[in-house]
């Protein structure tokens, strides 16, 4: 299976930009408030690899716990749901650009589950 090109991090709430983006993927559970679906410009919405209700209410995003909950993460990855969308997620971005859009804050992308999926994608 062939590689993703590049995996960038951005906000749903900014603005698409089709020469950088490539393959757009919102990759929260939940839609994103305030966000009207023909606004967010995607490719596609892959809720099955976003962290569990109970995982994410969990961290709330405490740079602290981020570590833990990165483990935690790639095990709830591993499950085969999870997995068979991860695998199918590289198969359609490869060779490709891949953004992966989310809801969290600016400033919390390198502790978003965003960063953690970026690394499997990037690694795998």
């Amino acid at each position: 299976m062939a590689k993703v090109k590049r995996v960038r991090l951005r906000r749903v709430y900014e603005a698409a930009d089709p020469r950088e983006d490539g393959l757009r993927v919102l990759v929260d559970g939940v839609w994103p408030r305030g966000m009207k679906k023909e606004d967010a410009r995607l490719d596609e919405w892959a809720k099955q690899v976003a962290p569990s209700t109970g995982l994410r209410k969990w961290y709330s995003h405490d740079p602290g716990k981020f570590g833990e909950f990165a483990e935690r993460y790639r095990d709830e990855l591993a499950e085969p749901e999870a997995a068979e969308a991860l695998d199918g997620l590289k198969e359609r971005a490869a060779g490709k650009t891949l953004t992966l859009l989310t809801s969290v804050k600016e400033e919390q992308l390198d502790y978003s589950h965003a960063a953690v999926l970026r690394e499997e994608l990037e690694g795998g």
